[in-house]
């Protein structure tokens, strides 16, 4: 365990040393990073759980699932998630919200001189909307050990690199993540018989947790959302059901809900080929992603002209936005 945490730091205070990787560390209160990268209100990150809550479920070692991702930009106040399936009615889709598709391949068995753990999220068609950009593009986020790098399709934006630094400090969530998240009562039942609902919303402005489950939002309050839910399917084992939470609320992303459904899930074991995009990259060589802060049109450079004043937080901005 010393051994790991070593090739930790000296990886880790060899990016920290580029220009391009400052700021690039996200709080996600011990999920993605450690406890101590966020300010959680529980010892390490840890939700207690109360008498009468299920078991904590455990992802398997490794897996692969695809899933379908529903972006919804109207009438989520009324029906939040977690969704069942497909957003239940009165929101229709296209109207409502808007569905697309992508994958996700997970191994913690793998093991680097980055860290630990191997993870591939891919957007088909839709990019993950928690930017504010327009996400009419493929991409796929490759996390190895505790680097993530961003790798962008043909149709992205003309400024985006193919492929740039992500994060310096953003592993795969270890198979007990879930501990994380405080559970919710009101979120399992919304996923229907057999669910198991965690989430809570963050504030913004300073970092603290606002309140657990999904309902009511808090979105025009600065808030937040980030859940996972799981489902006991007709063998009684718990398996990932959805990941929902709080995308970009604005143009052009326009998704204050995002819910990733997942489908086919198996236990299986990924192909390390689905790595080798950026495997044999140097992450300190690599252009720092701008996904959070994109650059002005250039036009709107070229004449000096301030981007829209209106804006609103993203993940970035937590513990420290100001409207």
């Amino acid at each position: 365990m010393r051994h790991i945490f070593t090739i930790f730091a000296v990886v880790l205070s060899a990016l920290m040393c580029s220009p391009a990787s400052i700021g690039q560390v996200y709080q996600t209160y011990g999920t993605h990073n450690p406890a101590d990268a966020s300010p959680c209100q529980e010892p390490s990150c840890i939700y207690p759980r109360a008498k009468g809550d299920p078991a904590d479920p455990v992802w398997p070692v490794f897996w692969q699932a695809d899933w379908t991702m529903y972006r919804v930009f109207s009438g989520y106040r009324q029906v939040p998630p977690p969704y069942p399936g497909r957003p239940p009615a009165p929101l229709r889709d296209g109207a409502d919200y808007q569905t697309s598709s992508g994958a996700t391949f997970y191994d913690s068995t793998w093991r680097g001189a980055a860290g630990e753990g191997a993870m591939m999220e891919r957007y088909d068609g839709f990019c993950l909307p928690i930017f504010p950009i327009d996400n009419h593009f493929s991409c796929k986020f490759i996390s190895l050990g505790n680097v993530a790098y961003f790798v962008a399709g043909d149709t992205r934006p003309k400024w985006m690199p193919r492929i740039c630094l992500f994060s310096p400090l953003n592993h795969p969530p270890r198979p007990d993540f879930i501990t994380h998240l405080p559970y919710s009562a009101a979120d399992s039942a919304r996923i229907g018989k057999g669910g198991q609902g965690y989430s809570f919303w963050i504030s913004a402005a300073d970092g603290h947790v606002m309140q657990a489950g999904a309902s009511p939002d808090r979105t025009a309050d600065g808030g937040i959302l980030f859940g996972y839910g799981f489902q006991a399917d007709a063998a009684g084992a718990v398996l990932p059901q959805s990941f929902y939470f709080s995308g970009y609320p604005l143009a052009p992303a326009n998704a204050p809900i995002v819910s990733q459904n997942y489908t086919h899930f198996a236990p299986t074991q990924p192909g390390s080929d689905l790595w080798s995009e950026v495997a044999g990259l140097d992450p300190a060589t690599l252009p720092a992603c701008q996904l959070f802060n994109p650059p002005k049109p250039p036009q709107a450079a070229a004449l000096s002209v301030s981007p829209p004043t209106a804006r609103a937080p993203t993940w970035s901005d937590i513990g420290h936005w100001k409207p």
